[in-house]
C-alpha cells in the first residue's frame, strides 16, 4: 500500500515536472497494486494526453468515471482531451458537458453548472455542424433536465427556439436544394415531380413547425407571435400541397383553423384572408361574408382580389347591401367617400387591373367572370370562365377539396356565355355543360334557362319552351324568361297564343334601367315580327300603324337595337320603295351588331352591283367574324354561306386565287348546294392552274344544276362555258369545242364564248400540227375561218378575231400539203367586210402587200403550188395588218399585234426563200425588212417583253451579228430562264464560228429547260463540227423524239444524220427498226414542206432500204419530174446532177420492182447525163459512184430482161470503175456462169480465183468458188473451198446471210465428198449442220436443217424458239423464214401460224396438210 502512494506521489511530481514518460510509470506501477485507484487513472490520463496518445487517455478517463461517476474531475478531463481535438468530437464534448452539468446542479453549483452549459454551446457553434449546434441547444430548453435549475441564467426559451427555428430553416432549404439538383438529372425525372417527392420527403421529417408553435407559446413578444403564426401558417400551407390526396384532411383542418383564427382576430395577414374567401365552396354569392369582404378591401387595399371585391361590391351585380354610413364619421370623411365612388368604366378598368394581379384567384375570377357575363362581354367571360376553371383545377389538388359548387357556378357562366359568344359554334360545349350540372341539380335554374336559348337559337323551340317553362316555374317573376317562353312558343307555330302572352309581359317591363329598356326593345321588336307573319298580305305590310310601329317603338326604346333596323330596311325596300332609305337602315344595322346576317347581305348586293368590292370584303369578312353563319352539328337552321362566297368573289378580282378557294370552299361545307359557289370555285381553279380541280367542280355543278329541274337553266350556260375553258387549258380541245358550241346552241351571239371558240379551234390546230396530224390541223382552220365569219357581223374590230384569222391561214401554209384547200375567197370576203383601204396599207411600201393584194386574192384558182402559198401567205399578212387597226386603243395588244405580224411576215420570208425564181429576191428582201419593221416597233411600244428582244435577234442574225447579240442578251437581261432565247443566242455564236460561246449558250438552254429541242439540235451541229459524228446523231435522235411535229429542222437533221450513220455502218447493222423512225419524220416534213426535194429524195433512199419499192418509185419519179424541170430553166450543172442522180436512184428501185426495161431505160440515161465530168455537175468521186450503180444496175436489169450480153458489158464497165472491187467480180461470175457456155464459165472460174487471191478475205467470192466447185464436182478444189470456208465461218463479222450461204455450201460440198453409203452421207451432212449450230446456236437456220434431215423434235422446236427471236426488231429473219420453222415444228397450230405468215408457201400448207391427215 505504501508502494502504491509513493508511486503516486511520484507520478505527481513528475506531471508537476512534465516528465510525462515517468508519470505513465509510475501511475502503471501504482495500479499495478491497486487496479481501481482513481488518481492513479487521473495521472496516467493526464500522462497520455500530454504525450498525445489521446485514445488511450480517453480510456483510462472513461474507467476513472466508473470508479467515482459523481467526481467531476475525471469528467473534466474528458472535456479537456475532447476539447483538444475540435470538430471531431464535439458530440462526445456534448455529452461529457451534460454530466458535468448534471454533477454540478447535483453539487448546488449555479455557477459551475451554467459555465458548463455556456462552454457546451460555445463550443459546438464554433466546432460543431448545425445539427451539432441544434442539440448543443436543447439543453437550454425547457424539455432539459437543467432548465429549471438554470432557469433565469440561461437564455429565455423564445430565444432559443428561435434560434432553432432559424438553423432548420436553414437546414432545409440546403437539403432541398441539393436533392433536386441532384434527382433532376436522372433519366425521365420531371421537375415538378422531383420537387414535390422532395420537399413531402424533408417535410414529414421537419420538426419546424413545432418549433414555431413553442415560439409563440414561449414568446412575450405579440409582434413576434404574429410573425411566427404567419410562418406556421405558411408552413402548415406548404405542407398541405404536398400532400397526398389521402392524407390533406387532418393537415387541412389545421390550416384552416389558423386561417380563421387569423381572420377572427383581424390578424392582416393575406395568405390566412385569402383562404378564408378563396377555399370557400358557394353556390351563390350572397353565401359569403360581407363583412369579411369589406375588411379584406380595408386590410390589402393594394392587392389584386381586394381591386375585384372594390368593383363588384359596387356593382348592380352585387347581393350585399351598401355599408351604412357610421355617424361618428366626419363630414370630411363622407366627403371623401362620396368622391370614391366609382362610374362603370373606372370600376371595369379597376376590377381588370385587379384580375391581371392576381391571376392565381378563384373568387377573383368567378366574380370577374360573373361580371363580364352581367355586361355581356361575352367573349371576356368565356375566357375568364375558363381560366378559372383551370385554377380552381390547381387549388382542388393543392387542398384536396372538391370544390363542386365553385364548380357547377363557374360552368354556368361559363355555358351561358358559349350560348351567346360565336353562337352557334360553342352550343355543343354548352349544351354538353349544361347537360353534366343538370344530371347533379335537375332543377338548376341557369343550367335551364341556357338550355332553352340554346334551343332556341338552333330553331328547336319545342324544347326551347319546355326548358324555358321549367325554368319560369322556380321563378316565376322573371319577365326575361317569361318574355323568352313566349317568343318560343310563337316559332313552334302558335303565334296568336304567343303573341298574347309577349302582350302580357309587356307592362311588367320597366324602363328604369338599360337592361329593362333592352328586355322591352326586344319584346315589342317580337311582337312586331308575329304581327308581320300573321298577316302577310301587301296592304297589311304597309300600314305603318302595324309591325312597322312596333319596330319603331322598339328603336325609340333601345335606338342600338339591330333586328329592329333590319325589318324596317326590309320594309322600306319590299313595300315602301324607298331604297335610300331601306340602305340606311340595313347599313346601322350591320353597324351595331355584325350578327345582323340579313342586313349584310342586302349591303353586300349593293355594293357589289356598283363595284364596291372593298367595301363587299368588310362586311363579309365581319359578317364571318360574328360567328352566326356556322352551325352546330345536327343544327336545323338553314345554313348562310353567302358571306364566304361573297369573299371569295372579291379574292377573284384581286386575283388571289388560292384565297378565293379557300374561301368557296368553306362556301360549300356550309352549303353543299350551293351552285353559285360551286361556279365561282371551279373559276378559281380555272385562274389559278389547278384545272383537273376545275373540271372536277364544275362536272360537280352541272350535275346540281340538272337536279334542280331547270330552276338554274339561265345560268347553266356559263357553268358550260368554264368547263370548256378547262377542257381547253387541259388540251382536251374536242371537249371544248363540244362545250362551245353547246353554250352557243342557246346564246348564238355570245361574243366571248364565240371568240373563245375561235381561239380553240385555232389551238387545236396548231396541237394538231405538232402532233403530226396534219389533216385534223387543216379541217380546223377552215371551222376556225367559219367562226369568223359569225363574229365579223357584230364585232369586226375585235383584235383576236383578225388575229385568230392570220393563225389560221398560217395554218395552210405550214402544212403546205393543203395549202390548196384554203377558202382563199372566203378569207377575202371576210378581210374586205368593213374594211377601209389604209387598214392594209400599213407597211405597203416595205412588203409590197396591202390593199390592192387584198382586191386580187383568190381571182386565180388552179394554179401553181408556190402561187397558193403565196396567196396564203399574203392573206395571213393582211389578217394581222387589220389587227393592228383594231388594236390602236390598247398599247400592249398593238406591240402584240405589230409582234405577230412580224413573225408572219418572217415565216413568209422563209418560206419563199427557197425558191430559186430570182424575179423574188427584191420581194423576199421586202419580207425581211418588214419584219425588222414590225420588231422594232413592238419594242417600242413594249421596251420590256423579252419576246420581242428575241425575235428581233433572230431577225438581224445575219444582217447583223451585233445588233443580234444586243438583243439576245437584252431578252436574257429580261428574262433569264428562256431557253428558246439561249439557243438563238448558241445559234447566233454557231454562225459566227465561236463553237465554245455557242457549245456554252446550248448548255445554258439545256439546263433551262431540258425538253426544249432546239438546244441539242445545237449540240449536235457542234459535235458534228467537232469530228463527232455518233455524238451528233444521238443529239439529233434525242432533239427529234422530244421534239413536236412542227418543228422542220429537227426532222431535216436527224434523217440526214441517221442515213449518214447508216452509210457508215456495215449493210448487217441496218435493221428496219431503225430505218423507221427517220422515214416517218421525212414523211411529215414532206407534207408540211413538198417542195423540199433532196429530202423527199432521201424519203426515196429510205424506202428503197425498207423494201417498199413502189413508194420509192412514186417519190424519184416526182424528184426526176422536178429536177427536169429546174434543169430546162436554169440549165444549172447542180440540177443536172441531182438529175442523174435521181435516174439512176430511180433505175436501181425499178429492178428491186422488176421492172427492167424501164430500169435499163432510166439508168442509161444517168450513164448518158454522167458521162461527160466537166458537165455532169458531179465531183470525182460521186461521179464514179455514180456510175458504178449505174453499170450494176444496168448489168442487172439486162441479165433479168434476158439481155445476158448486154449485162455482161455493164459489169465490164463496172468492173472498170471499180477497180476490180470483190463484188462486183462475183456478180459478174454469177452471170457468166449463168450464161452457160464453157468459155463464159472458164472465164467464171478465172475470175474468182484470181478475185480470191487478191481479196483471201473476201466470203462471198470463196462461197461462189465453192459452189461451182460442188458444180463442176471437182473434188481438189471442193476440198481446197471447204478449208476457206470452215475458216470464214468462225469469222465474227459475217451477217446471218453470208453465214447460211457458208452453211449451204460446206453442206453441199459434204454431200458430194462422201461414198455412196447414204448413212454415212446423212452423217456427214448432219456433222457440218451440227458444227454450223455450235458455231451460232441463236440463229434458226442450222437448226431447221437438222430438223429436216433428222426425225428427232427438239430440232425443231429449237428452230422455231430461235427464230422467233430473229424476227425484228431482235433480228432480220423475214416472213418466210418463220413461216418455214413454223412449219417444221409438226402441230397444227404452227402450220396455221405458217400459213398467215406466208400464204404463198407451199411448206406451211403440206405441214397442216400433213397434220390433219
Amino acid at each position: 500500500m505504501s508502494g502504491s502512494k509513493a508511486a503516486l506521489k511520484a507520478a505527481k511530481a513528475a506531471l508537476d515536472a512534465g516528465k510525462y514518460d515517468e508519470a505513465v510509470t509510475q501511475a502503471q506501477v501504482a495500479l499495478a497494486s491497486d487496479s481501481d485507484n482513481y488518481f492513479a487513472k487521473l495521472f496516467l490520463g493526464r500522462a497520455l494526453d500530454k504525450k498525445g496518445n489521446s485514445e488511450e487517455a480517453v480510456k483510462t478517463y472513461e474507467s476513472a468515471t466508473k470508479i467515482k461517476p459523481n467526481d467531476d474531475q475525471a469528467w473534466l478531463g474528458l472535456r479537456t482531451l475532447y476539447e483538444g481535438q475540435g470538430s471531431r468530437k464535439v458530440d462526445q464534448f456534448r455529452h461529457v458537458s451534460m454530466r458535468l452539468a448534471e454533477i454540478y446542479m447535483d453539487l448546488d453549483d449555479k455557477h459551475r453548472c451554467q459555465t458548463t452549459v455556456d462552454k457546451s454551446t460555445s463550443f459546438a457553434k464554433e466546432h460543431g455542424t448545425r445539427a451539432q449546434y441544434k442539440q448543443a441547444l436543447e439543453l437550454l430548453l425547457p424539455t432539459s433536465p437543467l432548465y429549471s435549475y438554470l432557469e433565469g441564467r440561461i437564455p429565455h426559451p423564445s430565444h432559443t427556439y428561435h434560434t432553432l427555428a432559424d438553423l432548420t430553416e436553414i437546414e432545409e432549404k440546403e437539403r432541398i436544394n441539393k436533392e433536386i439538383g441532384e434527382r433532376r438529372t436522372r433519366i425521365g425525372a420531371r421537375v415538378g415531380q422531383v420537387t414535390l417527392d422532395v420537399k413531402r420527403e424533408v417535410f414529414a421529417n421537419s420538426q419546424l413547425d413545432q418549433l414555431y408553435q413553442n415560439i409563440i407559446e414561449w414568446s412575450d413578444n405579440d409582434e413576434v407571435r404574429r410573425e411566427y403564426e404567419e410562418r406556421l401558417l405558411k408552413r402548415t400551407y406548404e405542407e398541405l400541397t404536398v400532400l397526398p390526396k389521402d392524407m390533406k384532411k387532418a393537415k387541412r383542418d389545421e390550416l384552416m383553423k389558423q386561417a380563421h383564427g387569423m381572420v377572427i382576430i383581424k390578424h392582416p395577414y393575406q395568405l390566412a384572408w385569402n383562404l378564408e374567401l378563396e377555399w370557400k365552396d358557394f353556390e351563390n354569392i350572397e353565401e359569403l361574408d360581407a363583412g369579411v369582404l369589406r375588411e379584406y378591401t380595408d386590410f390589402f387595399p393594394n392587392s389584386g382580389l381586394a381591386k375585384v371585391l372594390k368593383g363588384f361590391l359596387d356593382t348592380e351585380l352585387s347581393p350585399f347591401p351598401k355599408p351604412p354610413n357610421e355617424n361618428s364619421r366626419s363630414n370630411e370623411d363622407q366627403d371623401e367617400e362620396t368622391q370614391t365612388i366609382l362610374n362603370a368604366e373606372e370600376r371595369l378598368v379597376l376590377m381588370t387591373d385587379g384580375l391581371q394581379d392576381v391571376e392565381d384567384s378563384v373568387l377573383g375570377h368567378r366574380l370577374m367572370a360573373d361580371y363580364f357575363l352581367h355586361i355581356e362581354e361575352y367573349q371576356s367571360a368565356v375566357d375568364t370562365a375558363r381560366k378559372g376553371l383551370k385554377i380552381l383545377a390547381n387549388e382542388s389538388s393543392k387542398s384536396g377539396l372538391s370544390f363542386q359548387e365553385n364548380a357547377d357556378a363557374y360552368n354556368s357562366t361559363l355555358g351561358t356565355a358559349l350560348t351567346h359568344y360565336e353562337s352557334p359554334k360553342n352550343h355543343p360545349e354548352a349544351r354538353t355543360i349544361f347537360d353534366t350540372i343538370l344530371e347533379r341539380k335537375a332543377t338548376f335554374t341557369p343550367a335551364l334557362i341556357g338550355l332553352g336559348l340554346i334551343f332556341e337559337e338552333e330553331e328547336e323551340f319545342a324544347q326551347a319552351v319546355d326548358f324555358l317553362n321549367q325554368a319560369l316555374e322556380r321563378n316565376p317573376s322573371n319577365e326575361r324568361i317569361a318574355a323568352e317562353a313566349a317568343w318560343c312558343k310563337t316559332r313552334t307555330g302558335d303565334v296568336q297564343e304567343g303573341l298574347t302572352e309577349l302582350e302580357g309581359q309587356l307592362p311588367q317591363m320597366k324602363t328604369d334601367n338599360p337592361r329593362s329598356r333592352d328586355l322591352r326593345a326586344l319584346t315589342l321588336y317580337r311582337i312586331g315580327v308575329c304581327q308581320w307573319e300573321m298577316n302577310v298580305s301587301k296592304g297589311a305590310r304597309k300600314d305603318r300603324k302595324g309591325a312597322y310601329a312596333q319596330f319603331l317603338a322598339a328603336i325609340k326604346m333601345n335606338t342600338n337595337f339591330a333586328p329592329a333596323y333590319t325589318s324596317l330596311g326590309i320594309y322600306y325596300a319590299d313595300y315602301a320603295r324607298d331604297k335610300k332609305r331601306a340602305r340606311q337602315c340595313f347599313q346601322k344595322a350591320f353597324e351595331l351588331s355584325s350578327s345582323e346576317l340579313v342586313a349584310a347581305e342586302q349591303l353586300a348586293r349593293s355594293f357589289a352591283d356598283q363595284g364596291e368590292w372593298d367595301i363587299v370584303e368588310i362586311i363579309a369578312q365581319r359578317a364571318i367574324d360574328s360567328g352566326k353563319i356556322r352551325l352546330s352539328p345536327g343544327s336545323k337552321k338553314k345554313p348562310v354561306s353567302w358571306p364566304y362566297s361573297a369573299l371569295g368573289v372579291v379574292q377573284m378580282n384581286k386575283q388571289e386565287y388560292s384565297k378565293s378557294v379557300a374561301s368557296f370552299l368553306a362556301a360549300l361545307r356550309l352549303n353543299p348546294s350551293d351552285y353559285n359557289s360551286y361556279v365561282g370555285l371551279g373559276e378559281s381553279y380555272h385562274n389559278s392552274g389547278r384545272y383537273n380541280s376545275a373540271s372536277k367542280t364544275f362536272h360537280f355543278a352541272e350535275e346540281l344544276a340538272q337536279r334542280t329541274e331547270g330552276q338554274l337553266a339561265d345560268e347553266r350556260w356559263f357553268t358550260q362555258y368554264m368547263l370548256a375553258n378547262v377542257n381547253r387549258e387541259l388540251g382536251n380541245y374536242d371537249e371544248a369545242i363540244d362545250g362551245y358550241q353547246s353554250v352557243l346552241k342557246t346564246r348564238q351571239k355570245e361574243f366571248g364564248v364565240l371568240v373563245a371558240l375561235l381561239q380553240t379551234l385555232n389551238e387545236r390546230a396548231w396541237h394538231s400540227v405538232e402532233l403530226g396530224f396534219f389533216g385534223q390541223a387543216e379541217k380546223s382552220a377552215r371551222e376556225a375561218i367559219d367562226i369568223v365569219a359569225v363574229i365579223v357581223e357584230d364585232r369586226p374590230d375585235a383584235f383576236n378575231l383578225w388575229k385568230a384569222l392570220g393563225d389560221a391561214c398560217s395554218i395552210f401554209a405550214n402544212v403546205q400539203a393543203h395549202v390548196e384547200e384554203a377558202p382563199l375567197a372566203k378569207i377575202k370576203e371576210l378581210l374586205q367586210h368593213g374594211a377601209n383601204p389604209d387598214t392594209y396599207n400599213v407597211l405597203v411600201d416595205v412588203d409590197g402587200i396591202g390593199y390592192e393584194q387584198l382586191e386580187n386574192l383568190a381571182q386565180m384558182y388552179a394554179q401553181t403550188h408556190d402561187a397558193w402559198l403565196n396567196e396564203c401567205l399574203q392573206a395571213s399578212i393582211l389578217a394581222q395588218k387589220r389587227a393592228i387597226h383594231a388594236s390602236s386603243h390598247d398599247t400592249h395588244a398593238q406591240a402584240v399585234a405589230w409582234y405577230n405580224l412580224g413573225w408572219t411576215e418572217y415565216y413568209a420570208h422563209t418560206c419563199l426563200d427557197t425558191s430559186e425564181n430570182t424575179s423574188r429576191d427584191k420581194q423576199i428582201s421586202k419580207y425581211l425588212k418588214a419584219t425588222l419593221r414590225c420588231f422594232k416597233r413592238a419594242i417600242e411600244l413594249e421596251a420590256g417583253n423579252s419576246e420581242f428582244w428575241n425575235a428581233l435577234g433572230v431577225v438581224t442574225t445575219q444582217l447583223n451579228p451585233k445588233v443580234a447579240q444586243h438583243s439576245f442578251v437584252r431578252s436574257l437581261h429580261l428574262n433569264e430562264r428562256s431557253a428558246r432565247t439561249w439557243t438563238n443566242l448558241g445559234a447566233l455564236y454557231l454562225l459566227q464560228s465561236d463553237l465554245e460561246l455557242a457549245h456554252n449558250a446550248f448548255a445554258r438552254a439545256q439546263s433551262t429547260d431540258p425538253d426544249y429541242a432546239h438546244a441539242w439540235l445545237g449540240e449536235g451541229l457542234l459535235a458534228l463540227l467537232w469530228g463527232d459524228s455518233n455524238e451528233g446523231l444521238s443529239h439529233f435522235t434525242h432533239a427529234f423524239e422530244i421534239s413536236d411535229s412542227s418543228s422542220l429542222v429537227a426532222k431535216r437533221q436527224y434523217a440526214v444524220s441517221t442515213f449518214d450513220h447508216l452509210l457508215s455502218a456495215s449493210l448487217g447493222t441496218n435493221k428496219i427498226v431503225d430505218l423507221i423512225q427517220p422515214l416517218f419524220a421525212l414523211q411529215q416534213l414532206l407534207v408540211q414542206s413538198p417542195s423540199e426535194l433532196p429530202y423527199k429524195h432521201l424519203a426515196a433512199l429510205y424506202f428503197e432500204r425498207i423494201g417498199h419499192y413502189t413508194a420509192a418509185i412514186d417519190a424519184l419519179t416526182a424528184v426526176c419530174l422536178t429536177a427536169e424541170s429546174d434543169y430546162e430553166d436554169s440549165e444549172s450543172p447542180e440540177s443536172l446532177s441531182h438529175f442523174s442522180r435521181a435516174k439512176s436512184d430511180l433505175a436501181r428501185n425499178q429492178l428491186a420492182g422488176r421492172d427492167f426495161k424501164a430500169a435499163a431505160e432510166n439508168v442509161e440515161m444517168a450513164l448518158d447525163l454522167s458521162s461527160e465530168a466537166d458537165a455532169s455537175g458531179l465531183d470525182a468521186v460521186a461521179r464514179r459512184k455514180l456510175r458504178l450503180s449505174a453499170h450494176l444496175t444496168a448489168g442487172l436489169a439486162y441479165y433479168y430482161d434476158d439481155s445476158t450480153d448486154q449485162a455482161i458489158e455493164m459489169f465490164r464497165s463496172a468492173l472498170e470503175e471499180s477497180d476490180g472491187a470483190a463484188d462486183v467480180v462475183c456478180t459478174l461470175a454469177e452471170v457468166l456462169w449463168a450464161k452457160g457456155g464453157e468459155d463464159e464459165k472458164g472465164v467464171a472460174r478465172e475470175q474468182l480465183f484470181d478475185c480470191v487471191e487478191k481479196h483471201p478475205d473476201h466470203v462471198g467470192a470463196k462461197v461462189l468458188l465453192g459452189a461451182i466447185a460442188a458444180s463442176d464436182e471437182d473434188e481438189d478444189v471442193m476440198i481446197a473451198a471447204k478449208e476457206d470456208l470452215e475458216t470464214a465461218r468462225t469469222l465474227p463479222d459475217l451477217d446471218t446471210k453470208q453465214q447460211r450461204r457458208i452453211e449451204d455450201v460446206l453442206a453441199a460440198i459434204a454431200l458430194m465428198l462422201t461414198s455412196a453409203d447414204e448413212d454415212t452421207t446423212n452423217e456427214q451432212v448432219q456433222g457440218e449442220i451440227t458444227t454450223s449450230i455450235m458455231l451460232s446456236p441463236s440463229q434458226p437456220h442450222g437448226w431447221m436443217e437438222l430438223a429436216a434431215v433428222t426425225d428427232e423434235a427438239y430440232p425443231a422446236q429449237m428452230a422455231l424458239k430461235t427464230a422467233v427471236r430473229a424476227v425484228p426488231p431482235h433480228g432480220p429473219l423475214d416472213a418466210e423464214d418463220l413461216a418455214k420453222a413454223y412449219a417444221g415444228s409438226g402441230t397444227i397450230g404452227d402450220a396455221q401460224r405458217a400459213i398467215s405468215m406466208a400464204p404463198w408457201l407451199k411448206e406451211g400448207w403440206g405441214s397442216f396438210g400433213s397434220v390433219i391427215a
